[in-house]
């Protein structure tokens, strides 16, 4: 009896086997790889590394676009022989609606003589230039889109969706201010600089869940505000909340208060149950003090022309010489990000059961 056992587990173990290899050897001979590493969120538009060695002897180039065979859903980029998938970087830059590929080793010349193919509705232009490494492909996008490529017989495949169709949970983060707006400031502490601080903490928090988050900025840049509120409206974000600082002509005034979209009435869950859980966690988060709900004014564009729930968190009085150094503190910035953090935890739990 043990001996027919063992007969028979040894089969099986040789027809896995033999299947596993037959596997392996079709994905071998077909060469088709997924690249699922899109760089999104903290990759600069012009990182240093792909920059011309001359900026002045380089200059963009149209890519050629022609009707593929056979390709209907991918966009079809051609690609050198031996390119590897290592060789290949994406970025995802979404706030400029465009998409880069680098590609090092890849010649110039290489997408003189060959076109771009298939599906390229989500593309409106196409140009590409020399790095040091190599060639960066630049293709300019009619929208804000996911991307999965997948790489196959020196052909990049690259398939575009809509955030919805890729993700159940969308939240978007605004850091006010950026770049020469400084926003409010006091004693050498700029707003612009708390609020990219508690973004970047937020962010560690926020990718170890199951929530996709859109950042209008990661670095010290400032998008226009119209740009801002688009990010929110076009991927159709569960939430946008915006991450700010406040002042007060009367330097006693301290505390937190936020400020909600009331333009619009969305009914279950709005901003101004947005504003209220940002309101309850953030305080209770840095055991500070509540000022309470504003409307935003006029003046406020993004959070008055984003159509989904919206609300700006502003968690301290940056004109209160106390409040101002606390601001400026890693550990209070950490303390800030974990209070939004468990407002969007509970909101999802409360308003979006799965």
């Amino acid at each position: 009896m043990q001996h027919n056992i063992m007969t028979g587990m040894a089969c099986f173990c040789g027809v896995l086997c033999i299947a596993s290899m037959g596997v392996i050897l079709h994905l071998s001979a077909n060469k088709t790889i997924t690249i699922s590493e899109v760089v999104q969120d903290e990759t600069p538009k012009n990182p240093i590394e792909y920059e011309t060695v001359d900026s002045e002897e380089t200059e963009e180039h149209a890519l050629t676009f022609v009707q593929g065979k056979s390709d209907t859903s991918y966009l079809r980029v051609p690609l050198p022989k031996d390119c590897r998938a290592e060789d290949i970087v994406i970025e995802n830059h979404y706030m400029d609606k465009e998409l880069y590929i680098i590609i090092n080793g890849a010649e110039e010349s290489f997408y003189v003589e060959n076109a771009i193919s298939g599906n390229r509705d989500k593309v409106s232009q196409g140009l590409y230039e020399s790095t040091l490494d190599g060639t960066r492909l630049d293709f300019k996008l009619n929208g804000i889109f996911e991307c999965r490529t997948i790489l196959e017989n020196n052909d990049l495949y690259i398939d575009f969706s809509s955030p919805r169709e890729s993700y159940d949970k969308i939240v978007v983060i605004d850091p006010a201010c950026g770049g020469e707006n400084t926003g409010v400031t006091a004693e050498g502490i700029l707003e612009k600089d708390i609020n990219l601080g508690v973004a970047r903490k937020l962010k560690e928090k926020l990718d170890k869940t199951d929530i996709k988050t859109y950042y209008t900025r990661m670095d010290d840049v400032n998008p226009a505000e119209a740009d801002r509120a688009e990010l929110a409206n076009e991927t159709k974000a569960d939430m946008y909340i915006r991450i700010q600082v406040d002042a007060n002509e009367n330097s006693s005034v301290y505390g937190t208060t936020t400020v909600y979209n009331g333009d619009y009435f969305i009914p279950g869950f709005g901003s101004v149950e947005l504003a209220d859980a940002l309101e309850r966690e953030v305080v209770t988060s840095i055991k500070g003090k509540a000022l309470g709900l504003s409307e935003a004014e006029a003046d406020d564009y993004a959070l008055r022309n984003v159509t989904v729930p919206a609300a700006s968190i502003k968690s301290g009085c940056i004109s209160n010489k106390q409040e101002a150094i606390l601001l400026g503190r890693d550990e209070y910035q950490e303390k800030i990000a974990e209070g939004i953090y468990q407002a969007i935890l509970k909101i999802y739990e409360e308003n979006f059961p799965d």
